[in-house]
This record gives structure tokens, sequence and C-alpha cells, in this order.
């Protein structure tokens, strides 16, 4: 049985009891090193998962007889690990554990309904800006390539300086925090972050 389980955006605390239950009854963990860290007593196989997706395929191929879970950051079906495991096992051999995504932590957190709302990624991905700014609610999963001060400039040069950002910095976590800005004073780097984006605050 293959399990991929969202942790939410941070460690175990945002985890529901079954994402937890599934954990207990695993032969195998696979995740990020952060991920793995958070289960120091498992006694099973760990498998770290980075940019060796095609190996760590493999590996898991290997155990398909064993309980395996794959440990996933917010939800795994929101720009997730889950799709990329789904695609290559088949749905009806992959079983989904959902989390809190990083986007419904973000909302709650700074009492933004999600009615209504574009959700997008720019995590290993290339973005439109155009339909990005042609949107009245925006929320976005970023990655270093593309963050907060990168979305601005180009919704400034469409535009769209007047509108405001949500920025969630290192969400869930002690150094957490959340900046409310207009796009047009967003300047600086953050550091791991999901911004909101809102045509009025």
């Amino acid at each position: 049985m293959l399990t991929v389980v969202g942790m939410g955006p941070a460690g175990m605390q945002l985890m529901t009891p079954l994402a937890q239950a599934a954990v207990a009854r695993a032969d195998a963990l696979v995740g990020g090193t952060r991920h793995l860290a958070q289960f120091p007593d498992f006694t099973g196989e760990r498998c770290p998962l980075g940019a060796n997706i095609a190996q760590v395929l493999t590996w898991i191929s290997q155990r398909a007889t064993q309980n395996v879970v794959v440990l996933a950051s917010g939800d795994p079906l929101f720009y997730g690990i889950g799709t990329r495991l789904i695609a290559h096992f088949g749905r009806e051999n992959v079983q989904v554990v959902p989390g809190v995504s990083a986007v419904q932590y973000l909302c709650a957190r700074a009492g933004i309904d999600m009615n209504d709302m574009w959700l997008t990624s720019s995590h290993g991905r290339d973005v439109c800006f155009d339909t990005l700014a042609a949107h009245r609610k925006v929320a976005m999963v970023t990655d270093k390539r593309c963050g907060p001060k990168e979305i601005a400039a180009a919704l400034v040069a469409r535009g769209k300086g007047h509108r405001w950002m949500v920025i969630g910095e290192n969400l869930a976590l002690d150094n957490e925090r959340i900046h409310w800005l207009p796009v047009s004073a967003v300047h600086n780097d953050y550091e791991m972050n999901t911004v909101v984006i809102l045509d009025e605050r």
C-alpha cells in the first residue's frame, strides 16, 4: 500500500489523526529531510526525497508489498507530490490523506475567505502574470525563483500596484510573520512564503 500524507505547512501539530495513524502503520517513510526528522522514533526504512524523484519512484516500486508512506508539505494534491505519485502508480494504487495547505493556513491566520479565489503556484513553474493580473483574488505558493518581490514587480508593470499582497512567511513555525503591504511597496526578499493578492484590503 502506498499512502501520501499531507503534513500541513510545518511540523506535526497540523497533521490530522488519520495522517498520524498512517505513519504509525508504515514500514517505510519517504520525505524531505525536515519531514523525516519529525519522526525520530520511526524504526522502519527511510528514503530522503528531494530532486531525486526518479530514484525515489524506483525505490517505492521495489517495496510494493510494504506500507510505504510519502510525507508531503501542505496538501499532497495542491501542487504537491501526490499528483506525481498518482500519475506514476495510478490513482487506484495511491491512498491520499489530505493535509492543510499553506494557502488554507495563511487565509485562516489573516482572516481572508477563500471564496472566488484563484489558486496557483510558482513553485518550479513559469507564471503567466497576465492571467494572474486578470484575477481579483489570488493565492500563490511561491519559490526562491519567483517570490513576492518578483510577483509585485510584474503586477506593478501591469498597472496593479494598488492591490494588496498578504505575505505569509515561515508559516506555522516559531518565526512566522504575516505582512500586509500594497503591491507597490513589496521590495524585500522573504523567507519560505505563500502570498495572497487582493484588489482591496
